[in-house]
């Protein structure tokens, strides 16, 4: 890799690589020369026939969908997913090309924190005329609340990333700063477990810096900044909006990986300045939030009262102390457009050096002779609102960066900039740099250069900035920098940090063990524990409706007749639970499924990838179904494969899952909803007066048919099928077992008893399991199964009363 660049023209790789003129590109130098970081991979990518390189690109791609990553559209459907669109071939840089880019932004990092200081502190820069007092006053990031507010720790800021961008000279330029809650360094763990699927060979793997290294420092420094209350480590959690975010997945990523509690607002409570989580063993001190929502919906209190995401009194703990924050509210004022117009004049001012990595060329048009350059210049810049904080991918031609004033000729973008001056801000048209991207076709695909910008995460540790070493950039198609944001089709690159040297063969060092109950996931918030509670009900509700119309459409298909006193009382049944037999498989069964997925969204970190998928699996099985299936035998086999795949994802959630609390709330669930379908069961097609053949519906519907010929080697009768469905505590599919299995269950909760006795939950269940235990067929009368019922929503009641409240 040290070696001189040499010309690329002859390489079989680039027969059709032609980088625009004017443009850099990240693999070809000045003069077309393939720059030498480039020439091992691309020589090693080229010795591969075109098959095997597909056959490693479909690879990745499998991981990934393996894995559940994927990105959220905004659309009229607020859970819509998008598979994680990868860019195969990744960016090369050289160690020492990145570690001059890093250095550059370290001093960026430090001057923004001196810069976030002063704003929400002595107000220095504005007082001097380093800053127009209207940019601060007037900005909507700007948190009148904060101001005076001295961060927990010292420092306002933690966590940030750095769009930056190649100019045509070579050189890189900073596009945005990101400080409010800056997203994709969960990604960028995947783009990398994905692309060593497609490379796994130890080159490129053992010249690749590793990034686990920056996540650990990360989680050091977060736990040095939680501290301790009353001798006990205070947790850190990271705050989400939830599953409708359009980065939720990384969220959920990210609070596994690093053992950190995923929060939502309501998830908190403040008390005398602390924060606290609700979970089930009661509210539990917080010591740090990183928080991934915006800061005007963090308090709806202080900041903006219609927030719904938020946690009241937030402001106040941050005031007082009670709780760290990355990245400081009101940090997202950095993200400004206007303000970097004003760095580099700043950082000479504070430090006495300039930037040595410059931002994009930017003009604020609130200064006369300022308006002036841009209304002159104004053909060659991107005119846009001053106090915009999203990167400007708005794009008049292909590959230019800014957000451009729309209307008329020279003359009418003159007069706006000099009607609306201080609300708009110029910025030079920057040309983005180009990197290769494997472009299918039909001789099976090829390199093209697409426009790029790569975007850094740097963490505050006791040491200082350190790097995210590679790992993100986000590609547009050939010739459109427009779509190169997530939401307008953009893909994503993995970028590679090489050495020159296999200086990182070494593996990780094992972790070392610690204690049983790490600090983020040992406690269970409340609303966690609330959504696996009814992620079991919903599921075990899917599965006994599948049962039952199943058992309808063997009949019709058996009898045809659709007056048959069987078919009737299934009929009769169903509907009361709203479902359409006219239809073969029922909108009202896809929309239960519906509850389910909408409850395990908001767990993605307290159980499997593998669950995930097989849920997904089984609702895109449904809603097929629903266009092509037929009543009768079809309708009865679709039913039959519904069964097994709801079998296959109960399986791999509930047996593979930790026993941890979280799994027995789901399994808590599991067993109300299994006691209360039974006890309904009973009560329509187990009683003295039934339409014959109804004691068979019973054992059918309750998966009990193979257990009770091996039980009664008799005929089917009310006796027999009451105690086995109903009082067997052998049988899994009983009320009696179930409702054991729940006192189990219970038992094993945070605060079961209380002084050495049962508290109020455990008292309602405790009497129930012995009603069941001593009584005889004949005691399982109608209103004796309408009692049970009636015991079990009180069970529920105290539940939510005593855990999910």
């Amino acid at each position: 890799m040290g070696q001189q660049a040499r010309p690329a023209g002859d390489h079989p790789m680039l027969t059709d690589y032609r980088p625009a003129p004017g443009v850099a590109d990240e693999m070809l130098g000045p003069g077309g020369r393939m720059r030498p970081v480039w020439r091992p991979f691309l020589d090693w990518l080229g010795s591969m026939p075109p098959e095997q390189l597909r056959g490693r690109f479909d690879r990745g791609d499998r991981y990934l969908r393996d894995a559940g990553v994927y990105f959220r559209h905004y659309t009229s459907d607020p859970l819509q997913e998008r598979d994680w669109p990868l860019s195969h071939i990744p960016v090369v840089l050289h160690e020492d090309e990145w570690q001059t880019i890093c250095r550059g932004l370290s001093q960026r990092a430090d001057l923004l924190e001196r810069v976030m200081a002063d704003i929400y502190g002595r107000n220095r820069l504005v007082a001097d005329g380093h800053l127009p007092a209207g940019l601060i006053a007037g900005n909507p990031q700007w948190l009148r609340p904060l101001v005076g507010v001295q961060p927990r720790g010292g420092h306002f800021l933690h966590f940030l990333a750095f769009e930056i961008g190649r100019s045509p000279d070579g050189s890189w330029l900073v596009l945005g700063d990101r400080a409010q809650a800056p997203s994709g360094a969960g990604f960028a763990l995947e783009n990398r477990i994905a692309s060593r699927r497609i490379f796994p060979e130890p080159y490129p793997r053992d010249f690749t810096h590793r990034l686990t290294g920056f996540f650990e420092a990360f989680r050091g420094a977060l736990q040095g900044l939680a501290g301790r209350a009353e001798g006990t480590a205070r947790r850190f959690g990271i705050l989400t909006p939830g599953p409708a975010n359009d980065a939720y997945y990384e969220h959920t990523y990210i609070a596994r990986f690093l053992g950190m509690l995923l929060l939502e607002g309501e998830d908190m409570l403040v008390e005398n300045g602390e924060v606290l989580v609700r979970t089930i063993d009661g509210p539990l001190p917080l010591g740090v939030l990183w928080r991934r929502i915006d800061a005007g919906f963090a308090d709806p209190l202080e900041l903006d009262p219609g927030s719904i995401i938020g946690t009241p009194g937030l402001v106040d703990a941050v005031r007082t102390g009670g709780v760290a924050m990355v990245n400081a509210l009101g940090s997202g004022i950095l993200e400004t457009r206007a303000l970097m117009a004003f760095l580099p004049r700043i950082c000479e001012q504070l430090t006495g050096q300039e930037l040595s990595l410059p931002n994009i060329a930017t003009w604020w048009c609130g200064g006369a002779a300022e308006r002036a350059h841009v209304r002159e210049n104004a053909g060659r810049m991107m005119i846009g609102p001053a106090l915009a904080t999203e990167l400007p991918f708005e794009l008049d031609a292909g590959t230019v960066l800014g957000g451009s004033f729309r209307g008329g000729g020279p003359a009418s973008v003159a007069d706006w900039v000099e009607d609306q001056g201080p609300r708009l801000v110029g910025q030079e048209a920057v040309t983005l740099s180009t990197t290769p991207s494997w472009v299918d076709g039909p001789d099976g695909g090829r390199l093209r250069p697409c426009p790029m910008v790569v975007r850094v995460f740097a963490a505050r540790t006791p040491q200082g900035w350190t790097f995210m070493q590679g790992g993100y950039a986000r590609i547009g198609p050939e010739g459109d920098a427009t779509a190169l944001a997530m939401q307008r089709g953009g893909k994503v690159a993995d970028v590679w940090i090489m050495s020159d040297a296999a200086a990182h063969a070494t593996p990780p060092s094992p972790p070392v063990l610690g204690p049983r109950s790490p600090a983020g996931q040992s406690a269970l918030p409340a609303r966690a524990a609330d959504n696996l509670f009814w992620l079991g009900r919903y599921v075990e509700r899917f599965e006994g409706a599948v049962r039952l119309i199943r058992a309808h459409h063997l009949r019709l298909a058996a009898t045809g007749n659709p007056d048959d006193p069987r078919l009737w009382l299934l009929t009769q049944y169903l509907g009361a639970l709203e479902f359409d037999l006219g239809q073969p498989v029922p909108e009202a069964l896809a929309e239960r499924l519906t509850g389910a997925r909408d409850s395990a969204a908001k767990v993605r970190d307290r159980f499997s990838t593998d669950g995930w998928l097989a849920l997904g699996d089984l609702m895109r099985t449904v809603r097929g179904m629903r266009e092509t299936v037929q009543p009768g035998d079809d309708a009865a086999a679709a039913m039959g494969v519904l069964l097994r795949k709801t079998a296959g994802f109960s399986g791999i959630v509930h047996e593979n899952m930790y026993r941890t609390h979280g799994w027995r709330f789901l399994s808590i669930g599991r067993a109300l909803e299994r006691a209360d379908g039974l006890c309904a069961l009973l009560s329509a097609f187990a009683v003295p007066d039934a339409p014959e053949g109804s004691f068979e519906i019973a054992l059918e519907v309750a998966d009990a048919v193979t257990t009770h010929r091996a039980r009664f080697a008799l005929e089917t009768g009310f006796d027999t099928v009451v105690d086995l469905l109903a009082l067997d505590a052998d049988n899994p599919r009983s009320v009696h077992f179930q409702i054991a299995h729940l006192a189990r269950l219970v038992e094993a909760l945070p605060h079961a008893r209380r002084g050495g006795r049962p508290a109020e939950l455990l008292r309602a269940i405790l009497p129930l399991r012995t009603r069941l235990e001593i009584a005889g067929p004949q005691d399982v009368t109608v209103d004796a199964l309408a009692g049970i019922r009636g015991a079990l929503g009180t069970i529920s009641d105290r539940l939510s009363a005593a855990y999910l409240g």
